[in-house]
């Protein structure tokens, strides 16, 4: 069963093209100062190989601006350039190299300045994201709005920003409309997916530290993206940003939206019928699997009751009993096997289904 993603125009991002059913991209941001290049550099090439294809840099200033087009020749990715308050950066960055701007049109209010972008973006070919934030939504009186309203005001602002951006002959662009709330993240990227027919970025502008993003982030995130919605995807964690990827990895991965190159490993949830510890199990077939680099299922199951049924989609399985276990490949019992010889005897099956020749 597959998801039947949204369609959508096409945004052009440097190589990379979003929407209309592509691959969802995931993207990152560096954590470091901008300047400082090496740092900077070493942050998007770890990001890169850990699946990373977009990375997004902060231009606050002219000097961060002039350090982003040192970083952009020697990028392995293309980068983002993140816009808030100053057009001059957002111009700056485009002839930096940027394959894209993140704008927060909320934060430039002057539509001379925003034509100004627009028309510096389309001559050098690069995409815009508009980006409607919760926190920089306020009503007319300058008050925080209420929670009921900001879904439909983010709506309503968005809709403004694309006429203006449509006015001008601009569409490489892809929608962004965020909120640390998960059910206002749903509801709002729900009413853009409705209304537009642009790529959209989805993610929570602030989930926590990596430990407390994950759950929140899978919530919302993976409630989208079973709906169709969400061409690129950020996990927003505090820390280390690759773990931003992996957690959007994982989120993408059971809904069948990540081709991944790793194993998977499926374990029962254990009860009352285990004559093994299938825990301690698991984990040595984890770090068995840690060598491996091929998108094999292999499962370990504490009984009888499912484990067969499990076994019938995992590529290889061991269903455990006492003292033993019965040995499974692609659903069928190919050995019973002492406890103290199962890891031998998964390592040995495992390398005989990914190198048949034993070459």
């Amino acid at each position: 069963m597959t998801i039947e993603r949204r369609k959508t125009k096409t945004a052009k991002v440097g190589p990379l093209r979003l929407g209309s059913g592509r691959p969802v991209v995931i993207q990152s941001m560096t954590k470091v100062f901008t300047t400082d290049i090496d740092a900077c550099l070493e942050q998007v090439r770890r990001l890169a190989a850990a699946g990373c294809a977009l990375v997004r840099i902060a231009v606050p200033t002219r000097k961060d601006t002039q350090a982003f087009a040192r970083i952009a020749e020697q990028a392995p990715v293309p980068l983002i350039a993140d816009i808030h308050f100053s057009p001059e950066r957002a111009v700056e960055a485009i002839e930096a190299g940027a394959a894209k701007i993140r704008l927060n049109p909320g934060n430039i209010r002057d539509r001379k300045d925003i034509l100004r972008i627009i028309d510096c973006a389309a001559a050098h070919n690069i995409a815009i994201r508009i980006g409607v934030n919760e926190a920089s939504i306020r009503d007319l009186s300058g008050r925080d709005v209420p929670p009921a309203r900001r879904v439909t005001l983010m709506r309503k602002e968005m809709a403004g920003y694309i006429r203006l951006f449509e006015k001008a002959g601009f569409d490489n662009l892809v929608l962004s409309a965020k909120s640390a709330d998960t059910r206002r993240t749903i509801a709002v990227n729900r009413a853009l997916a409705e209304a537009f027919d642009y790529p959209i970025h989805i993610g929570l502008t602030h989930a926590g530290l990596p430990e407390d993003a994950a759950i929140p982030s899978a919530v919302a995130v993976g409630t989208l993206l079973a709906e169709g919605i969400g061409d690129t995807v950020r996990v927003s964690a505090a820390g280390d940003p690759v773990e931003e990827v992996r957690i959007a990895q994982a989120v993408l991965k059971p809904l069948g939206l990540y081709a991944s190159e790793e194993p998977e490993l499926i374990v029962c949830p254990t009860c009352g019928r285990c004559q093994i510890d299938v825990v301690a199990l698991a984990r040595r077939v984890r770090e068995l699997l840690q060598t491996i680099r091929r998108p094999i299922r292999v499962a370990v199951m504490g009984c009888v009751v499912n484990g067969p049924g499990e076994a019938a989609d995992a590529d290889i399985a061991v269903c455990a009993a006492k003292g033993k276990g019965f040995l499974y490949r692609e659903g069928r019992k190919i050995a019973v096997v002492p406890e103290a010889q199962l890891i031998d005897a998964l390592r040995n099956e495992i390398n005989r289904l990914i190198n048949p020749s034993g070459q």
